[in-house]
């Protein structure tokens, strides 16, 4: 009985902090409006593993973007250290508190991948960084774009980040030899994902949007998703709305008839984890996309892979492949209004990644360094004007 009734007192605890969590999402106001903003603070977090080497590589080419904003003094970089797994483990957080005031001092984090711990790891069970900065800056939409022109691909995933399986992943209970973990989706929080993922198909031109749950199964939480969803749908009639179950959602990204009928999906938090890394794989892995962390408030850019602690143990750090995070540094400049700038980043990887293919990132000595290719991309960059 013990156990049972610190079960219930979790479930308990768990409830009350999610019912403040969505008294707060009510009480929020508008996005902020960057161009009423100056400085833009950028912190750029390099994390742990690899993420250091590639998010300099990102840093470095955003830098050249933004020579005339930087010399203003309307966009100034913050660099943040102390996210790396030593530090906190050290502390026993997943982020640190001075570390976390440092990100909230800025407006848009550029951050690179950081490792989280698993169950028998040499490391201190602690929470993921990436879901303990979502929830702390309520970035509520984690943005995955995947495009591949020659096959017709040009998807928008829009994943829900602070609510699903993800929101109290580390509070389950364990009681007599079952474990029991917590699913959470709200009114408020579908509410707005859905709404965000809508506004983007019409200020793009998208004619279609897609839910994707399990919700003849999970009848609760996944009913409640795509219930909010259809009835979002019904305000805007000039975007044809359609749901799929995830299961049979993964065989459809690979069905070469049917997936160029997809453009924006928006879903729960743990399928659009595993449902982006399958489409980042038709863009040539996960090593290449890159996802944004929106917020009202803040936001965060990031690559979708994570720290590869592997490749510093063997010395090839400097073997990263940095087109995550510079297809995050796209995004970032389309999220604090330099769109022109974004395109041209985006342009000169798809000509470098793509097209000229002059030199390959391969992982290893058989391949160019990170710094290499931000090279040889901004040098193409400088060609296209």
């Amino acid at each position: 009985m013990n156990g049972q009734s610190a079960a219930l007192r979790r479930f308990e605890e768990i409830l009350a902090a999610q019912q403040k969590r969505v008294a707060a999402m009510e009480a929020q106001g508008d996005f902020l409006d960057f161009a009423t903003l100056s400085p833009i603070v950028i912190g750029v977090c390099g994390g742990d593993g690899i993420g250091p080497a590639i998010t300099a590589c990102a840093r470095r080419v955003l830098a050249a973007l933004l020579t005339p904003e930087l010399d203003t003094g309307k966009v100034v970089f913050r660099d943040i250290e102390g996210l790396t797994i030593e530090n906190r483990a050290a502390c026993g957080q997943a982020i640190p508190p001075d570390v976390l005031a440092e990100l909230k001092a800025c407006h848009v984090i550029l951050k690179g991948p950081t490792t989280t711990p698993r169950r028998g790891d040499p490391w201190p069970n602690i929470e993921s960084a990436n879901v303990a900065m979502r929830k702390e800056l309520d970035l509520f939409a984690n943005v995955r774009p995947v495009k591949v022109p020659a096959e017709g691909i040009d998807w928008a995933f829009f994943r829900e980040n602070t609510e699903g399986s993800y929101a109290v992943g580390s509070l389950g209970v364990e009681v007599g030899g079952i474990a029991v973990d917590f699913t959470v989706t709200t009114d408020a929080g579908t509410e707005r994902i859905v709404r965000l993922a809508f506004e983007h198909a019409r200020k793009t031109g998208c004619r279609r949007v897609t839910a994707v749950t399990k919700a003849n199964v999970i009848k609760t939480t996944d009913g409640k998703f795509l219930e909010i969803a259809k009835k979002i749908a019904e305000e805007y009639p000039e975007i044809a709305f359609d749901d799929w179950y995830i299961d049979i959602m993964t065989a459809k990204l690979v069905d070469t008839k049917r997936r160029r009928d997809f453009e924006v999906m928006v879903l729960p938090n743990l399928y659009g984890d595993i449902l982006t890394d399958e489409a980042a794989e038709f863009q040539g892995g996960v090593g290449t996309a890159g996802s944004a962390n929106i917020g009202k408030r803040y936001a965060m850019f990031e690559a979708i892979h994570g720290s590869a602690p592997r490749m510093v143990t063997e010395g090839r750090a400097q073997y990263a492949d940095p087109s995550s995070m510079l297809r995050a540094s796209v995004l970032l400049l389309e999220h604090i209004g330099f769109v022109e700038r974004a395109r041209r980043l985006e342009r000169a990887l798809d000509i470098c990644l793509y097209e000229e293919k002059k030199i390959a990132v391969t992982g290893r000595d058989t391949g160019a360094t990170c710094e290499q290719l931000s090279d040889y991309i901004m040098e193409t960059m400088a060609r296209l004007g």
